[in-house]
Order: C-alpha cells, then sequence, then structure tokens
C-alpha cells in the first residue's frame, strides 16, 4: 500500500475516536475493507462498535468478536462484518468465517488484519490505532488505498 498518502489524527479522547469511525462508516460502500491495526487496547473495538453504531442506527449491544470472531450486523445498506482474527492461527481459518463473502458483498472491519497475510485484500482502508502521550488519548494513522484516496482526504476534517 503506498504510504505516501498516509496522514496521522490526533484522537484525544473516545469521543473524538467514535467521531472518526462515523466518518468512516458514512463513506463506506459495499466491498470496503477497513483494516483495524493497533496494541491490545488501543482502540480497535471501540472504534468498530462506534461504526456499527453509526451505520445501523444505535445497534443496541454490539459484542466483540473475541470469541466468536465474527459478528455480522445488517443495517441499511450492505451488511457490516466485524472479524476479531487475534485467535487464528493461519490466514486460510479466514475462509471458514465466509471471509470472501464479506469481501464480496459486505463492509468487513478487521481487527488483528495482519493475521490474513498475502489474503488481505490491497485494497483497503488501513487505520492503525497507537497509544498516545494522554491516558485516553490515541493516534490514529490513516493508510487508504486508490479507491479510499478522495474519501480518506475527507477524514482529515471533522
Amino acid at each position: 500500500m503506498d504510504h505516501g498518502s498516509s496522514f496521522a489524527l490526533d484522537l484525544p479522547d473516545e469521543c473524538a475516536t467514535a467521531a472518526l469511525a462515523a466518518r468512516v462508516a458514512a463513506r463506506a460502500r459495499q466491498g470496503d475493507v477497513i483494516a483495524l491495526e493497533g496494541p491490545l487496547g488501543s482502540g480497535k473495538t471501540s472504534f468498530a462498535r462506534a461504526f456499527i453504531r453509526a451505520r445501523c442506527g444505535g445497534a443496541g449491544d454490539v459484542p466483540s468478536p473475541t470469541f466468536t470472531l465474527v459478528e455480522i450486523y445488517a443495517g441499511d445498506g450492505p451488511a457490516i462484518w466485524h472479524f476479531d482474527l487475534f485467535r487464528i492461527s493461519k490466514p486460510q481459518e479466514a475462509w471458514e468465517l465466509g471471509i470472501e463473502e464479506a469481501f464480496a458483498d459486505g463492509i468487513s472491519l478487521i481487527e488483528w488484519p495482519e493475521r490474513l497475510g498475502a489474503l488481505l485484500p490491497r485494497e483497503r482502508l488501513g487505520i492503525a490505532l497507537a497509544f498516545a502521550a494522554e491516558p485516553d488519548s490515541r493516534t490514529a494513522t490513516v493508510t487508504p488505498s486508490p479507491s479510499w484516496s478522495e474519501r480518506a482526504a475527507e477524514l482529515r476534517h471533522g
């Protein structure tokens, strides 16, 4: 992926993370892959929950797919597939989770995308979350592929 178009955003609190997720959700389309990277506790699941709530009108309880590995949400438009791949040991295990269908027909939110190896589509929006100086603050490094470049530029300004 071209890292020359990457940019960083300061997220001072969880509300800022949720606002970024809502901006991404408003621009996501069928077939989009959003790859959420970062260490444990960096906010990947918080981002995914906020994305799902923004896209599905509140969605009520949004469980983490830590144990189920995937949760699917129906909203207005394509289904949202939320994958947590931390517990898979080989990329091929993702086929059993329906990832091919998600890539074709849905919007895929993928925590721990590096576990997919070569199966991770080149066309994707990468969002790497990292801890920042303040306890609740994060930095998001946004890396768009060509299909996301125009939409990602709109994410810079809340």
